[in-house]
């Protein structure tokens, strides 16, 4: 099967190859999907999972990726819940072959039945980002109705997920990115935007929920925006600056089928639209790693010829 591989760490992104890999096989509890449209992280190349397993062992050359959409075509000993033929969306493991692939083999119980009504391409921008942003607002940060929360990165693939379901959940939102992005972020339900390249971000005050997805300098000074009481959430890095009374939390998304369905059928019902920024090909997704353009929302690859 053709593949996108690494295996080489000191290359970076020029380091990504399209190759012929042997034809996955599902161990127990496992099921081997035709990857029919898949996600991937930029960052995921400085990840110590993209080269080594659980045991710190070498799995290059391995394949990158996480999020895929596609047609179930093996099942392992003792799998449940899912069958052949069975179209299916979720989150790979960090320390196996991931998406970027024809095929793949995944532990059932990280996928989800997908409908039919929802195509391949739209799923697979779901599972990161529709999963990183809930676990973040409601298991971590605990947000609820007449809360105000700040979130950064609000036009990309996590941010723009986040500020819905915010929205939905009757939060009031403060969205945060570059100009560009101001009618996108307040066109999916943000009540105000702040432009962090040319507003002062100390102006917006004190909110209950901080959402960080930049890291560094930004989350920094997002501690002393969170009231008394509240909680600041990011997934860029482990939290060194803590809000004076408040929470900092730095956690990686897990999968949840439960939480999947319920996204899905969000998407369905109209209340949730991830924000496609570009589809590409299997053989393009090495430069779809570093583009030349920068485009709101999540870059997803098309694997599966149609």
């Amino acid at each position: 099967m053709h593949a996108i591989t690494v295996k080489d760490r000191d290359a970076g992104v020029s380091g990504l190859t399209l190759t012929e890999l042997p034809h996955p096989h599902a161990a127990e509890n496992d099921v081997v999907v035709e990857v029919h449209a898949a996600g991937f992280t930029p960052g995921e190349l400085d990840w110590p999972s993209t080269w080594t397993d659980r045991s710190g062992r070498d799995r290059t050359p391995s394949v990158p990726g996480h999020e895929l959409s596609g047609v179930v075509t093996e099942l392992g000993y003792g799998t449940t819940g899912l069958t052949i033929g069975q179209r299916v969306f979720g989150l790979t493991d960090w320390t196996r072959n991931g998406t970027l692939a024809q095929y793949t083999a995944v532990e059932a119980r990280n996928l989800a039945p997908l409908p039919a009504d929802v195509d391949h391409v739209t799923a697979a921008a779901l599972p990161i980002s529709g999963l990183t942003a809930w676990q973040a607002l409601f298991d971590h940060a605990q947000l609820t109705t007449g809360q105000s929360v700040l979130i950064h990165g609000a036009a990309g693939g996590v941010g723009s997920i986040a500020v819905q379901l915010a929205r939905e959940a009757g939060a009031r939102v403060i969205a945060t990115g570059r100009a560009a992005d101001r009618d996108t972020a307040l066109g999916l339900g943000a009540d105000t935007f702040v432009d962090l390249q040319a507003e002062k971000l100390e102006d917006i005050g004190e909110v209950d929920v901080v959402f960080d997805v930049i890291g560094g300098e930004i989350l920094e000074r997002s501690t002393a925006l969170v009231r008394p009481g509240g909680t600041l959430v990011t997934i860029a890095e482990p939290v060194t600056v803590h809000p004076h009374d408040g929470r900092a939390i730095f956690f990686v998304v897990e999968p949840d089928r439960a939480r999947l369905a319920d996204l899905a059928q969000r998407l369905r019902d109209g209340r949730l639209k991830p924000i496609i920024g570009a589809v590409r090909t299997l053989a393009e997704a090495a430069s779809a790693f570093t583009p030349e353009k920068r485009t709101p929302g999540k870059t997803i690859i098309s694997v599966k010829e149609v």
